[in-house]
């Protein structure tokens, strides 16, 4: 195992941020992953993904760990479903992919979505109508204090939207080394309502999709709607979509009665926030070489030469448009640094 110095990490976050680590080891196995942290330089660590969700606004003057670890495997199975363990460094769309071409059934819905399996209980990933906790089973964790290592149960991640355990009480204190997921292999619970998927389904001409069938159309679908972080630096979707009470919501629909909503239950609402950063007038604007993406508001990228300050700063003038405008706080689903 190497340690770099001065590392640039530009290639390891997909904005495409060019800071720099002042340390930077990329660890294969938790036997290395022990080794390091319990070095002299393990004191002070940054725990590195896929680098999907962070935007980096200076240096990181400290050891910069970039988790490496591989592996797939079939834990258990019945007639139903499969368990299968897949290690932290795996991609996570490699992985959705994976588990397709083998008929198992459960994450085709999360296709596309960039990071690796590690980060993905973190934040709770979703998309189009699934959310990783619907086939979460357990992850294993490296404590990076007293290198003890510890099994997570869905119930003691304590999931919420866009949101774990591991954000909250135990931030920064775990590094999720892999993840046990269950798994269908028949009889697949299919969510085609969500989003655009019944509409690209139907403009294939299909009408008994398989889970295959849903992959390609979210897909087709992101790639429609979001750019390719190797050809312009972003981070997916940078906010979360608000959630607000009853009450604010029956206020916004009387002013503003176009605007879309998913009701999460009888007394919340939730409000596209790309609808209302696209209101507030950022849609395809550029500023610098930060920007806001022509096809999804929620999107924010790098032309080139931005620096994670001038994304930051564009950040925080359209979450004050938009309070000042709807009444609404969006809240970052990026991990600013």
């Amino acid at each position: 195992m190497q340690i770099e110095e001065h590392k640039s990490l530009k290639n390891f976050n997909t904005f495409g941020i060019d800071c720099k680590a002042r340390y930077f080891a990329s660890v294969t196995s938790i036997d290395e992953l022990k080794q390091i942290l319990s070095s002299e330089k393990g004191n002070e660590t940054f725990i590195l993904g896929g680098g999907s969700n962070i935007l980096l606004t200076k240096n990181i003057d400290a050891l910069v760990l970039h988790i490496n670890l591989k592996g797939i495997t079939v834990v258990s199975e019945n007639e139903s479903h499969v368990f299968v363990e897949a290690n932290g460094g795996e991609n996570w769309h490699e992985f959705v992919q994976y588990c397709i071409a083998n008929h198992w059934g459960g994450i085709e819905n999360l296709s596309l979505i960039p990071g690796n399996v590690g980060t993905a209980p973190i934040q709770n990933i979703g998309a189009y109508g699934v959310e990783l906790k619907d086939v979460f089973e357990s992850c294993n964790a490296l404590h990076k204090k007293t290198l003890q290592e510890r099994t997570f149960s869905l119930d003691e991640c304590q999931f919420g939207y866009r949101d774990s355990i591991f954000k909250t009480s135990e931030r920064g204190n775990y590094i999720i080394t892999s993840v046990q997921f269950r798994l269908t292999k028949k009889d697949h619970l299919l969510k085609t309502s969500y989003g655009d998927i019944q509409k690209e389904l139907e403009q294939k001409h299909i009408q008994n999709p398989t889970i295959k069938d849903i992959s390609e159309a979210v897909i087709a679908i992101r790639k429609s709607k979001l750019p390719n972080p190797k050809e312009l630096g972003n981070s997916g979707s940078f906010f979360k979509n608000p959630v607000i009470s009853a009450t604010d919501f029956n206020q916004f629909r009387l002013q503003f009665p176009e605007a879309p909503f998913y009701e999460v239950s009888a007394t919340q609402f939730k409000i596209p926030a790309g609808w209302l950063i696209e209101k507030a007038g950022f849609k395809g604007q550029r500023f610098g070489d930060a920007g806001v993406h022509k096809n999804q508001a929620l999107v924010l990228v790098n032309y080139g030469n931005a620096t994670g300050t001038e994304i930051w700063e564009l950040a925080i003038a359209i979450q004050e448009k938009v309070k000042a405008l709807f009444g609404i706080y969006i809240e970052p689903e990026v991990t600013v640094i």
